[in-house]
């Protein structure tokens, strides 16, 4: 429908000189001109996508995790995952020698036997480099 034809019902609806009859007819006859606006070619098939596999695996099968306890297993597990992440490439090296002196200065603490403080900068080395707790 023409711009000026769409302008003139309007203002003869707005005028109030349609019967609610005639209003009916209009809605519809815009109802099929709008579907008539709609393609109905149907576009090309798409290959189907193919469902990711239910885990994928980022960490050789030879990685083993630590199991230690206290700021000692902390600190041995965070060095861990920092040794696979600098191995397949998923840690820039200038960023794995910063966590390394992280991990150097959470581990003197350790040694001198100060626990809690030395998990406690693992835990902020982990959050910093946004690696979940």
């Amino acid at each position: 429908m023409k711009p000026q034809a769409r302008h003139v019902i309007w203002r003869l609806i707005m005028s109030h000189r349609f019967s609610s009859h005639a209003l009916t007819v209009i809605a519809v006859a815009n109802c099929f001109t709008l579907a008539a606006c709609q393609s109905t070619q149907s576009s090309p098939p798409q290959a189907p996508i193919s469902a990711a596999p239910s885990s994928l695996s980022y960490t050789p099968p030879t990685f083993h995790m630590p199991t230690g306890t206290g700021c000692q297993g902390d600190i041995d597990r965070w060095q861990a995952i920092q040794s696979n992440d600098l191995q397949l490439g998923h840690v820039d090296p200038r960023i794995y020698n910063q966590i390394q002196n992280e991990i150097k200065a959470a581990q003197a603490e350790c040694t001198q036997g100060h626990d809690a403080k030395a998990s406690a900068m693992v835990a902020s080395s982990k959050h910093q480099h946004g690696y979940p707790n």
